[in-house]
């Protein structure tokens, strides 16, 4: 039996490894290896960086922007407020002050009359009307990985102060997906190169797209198709409206998180204000609405059942509106409108010695 090998022969006879890079001259040739170009936390602190460029402040960075909503409810009318107020100089819904600069809307769903209208809905008076030299349309259809973004960057080189782009709507720019990959990575790997060109170039680009019928939890669980898209997305927002009205919703890489109660009318869009504090001012006016009318003291359950809002929410509604002396204890868990007449049927003192519920 031949005896095994000396572990320092088995380690002379071992071809270093090397990743095979084909041959020269008839001998194998060693890859060159990777490495990561690094950066230290020194280098980076240290460093001064641009801030970031705003087209609507709080809401619309630079980058790769998406703003979801479902069909025929309004994101067109608020995509052109915003493209407006650029191209002017104005003021986006109402009230955030726009720096101006070129604007270039791809509409893909509309045409130019429908255009025309909605501009002379917004400016019926000519004489009135400001400057809208800086926005430009295009109704061609390019798809994202048939020259679209080439195309992208000859009027960015063409124009004087490039700083925002509608896309209406992303489906229809939107490459076919690969079989072997999954939704997820179709969506990502579709999406990711407009939105490197987009901070490359810090320009925001503003992808309209659907919401999903039935809603979700989250928000961003609600846009159509898969979860890559806003995953790819700098910047998403997402429009809806329920029974509280309707709330433009944005969460993002460089965005505080939040959702703004909105106003539409006339083809204008408008901020009402934080969408939180709008629904309970909202849902104590008909608190009071529902306690003014009422013959009788009334428990929390007789407000939930006149007044269709939560239990939880009229409880704590009630906790605070007590509080503020704007609702009246009548008793154990019984409450009235300090202007109704018919229902004072308790003195100060009484009404302090009931609990709240």
């Amino acid at each position: 039996m031949n005896a095994a090998p000396d572990i320092r022969e088995l380690e002379s006879r071992t071809v270093p490894y090397a990743p095979d890079h084909g041959r020269v001259n008839g001998e194998r040739r060693a890859k060159k290896p990777k490495v990561f170009a690094c950066t230290s936390t020194t280098a980076i602190m240290a460093a001064t960086y641009e801030p970031i460029r705003w087209i609507v402040e709080g809401y619309v960075p630079e980058g790769f922007t998406v703003l979801a909503r479902r069909q025929k409810l309004g994101k067109t009318w608020l995509a052109i407020d915003w493209a407006l107020a650029v191209a002017c100089g104005g003021h986006a819904m109402g009230s955030i002050r726009c720096e101006q600069g070129e604007v270039l809307y791809i509409d893909m769903e509309n045409g130019p009359r429908r255009i025309q209208r909605r501009i002379s809905t917004l400016y019926p008076d000519e004489r009135v009307r400001p400057d809208l030299s800086r926005l430009e349309w295009v109704m061609d259809v390019l798809p994202l990985d048939g020259g679209f973004i080439e195309a992208l960057e000859g009027w960015r080189a063409r124009v004087a102060t490039p700083r925002f782009i509608i896309i209406d709507v992303l489906q229809r720019i939107k490459p076919v997906g690969n079989a072997a990959r999954t939704s997820y990575e179709n969506d990502y790997s579709a999406w990711a190169p407009l939105q490197r060109w987009a901070m490359e170039h810090g320009i925001a680009v503003l992808g309209l797209h659907h919401t999903r019928k039935g809603g979700a939890d989250d928000p961003l669980e609600s846009l159509s198709g898969s979860n890559g898209l806003s995953a790819c997305a700098d910047t998403t927002l997402v429009l809806d409206r329920d029974g509280n009205g309707t709330t433009l919703y944005v969460r993002g890489r460089d965005v505080d998180e939040k959702e703004t109660a909105m106003h539409f009318e006339a083809g204008l869009w408008s901020i009402k204000g934080d969408a939180a504090k709008v629904r309970t001012t909202t849902e104590r006016q008909t608190i009071l609405e529902v306690l003014i009318e009422a013959n009788e003291p009334m428990s929390p359950a007789e407000i939930v059942n006149a007044t269709g809002m939560a239990s939880l929410n009229v409880r704590q509604l009630l906790f605070k509106m007590v509080k503020a002396n704007t609702v009246r204890r009548a008793g154990r868990g019984r409450y009235v409108h300090p202007d109704n007449i018919a229902n004072k049927v308790t003195t100060d003192a009484e009404s302090r010695r009931y609990g709240e519920f």
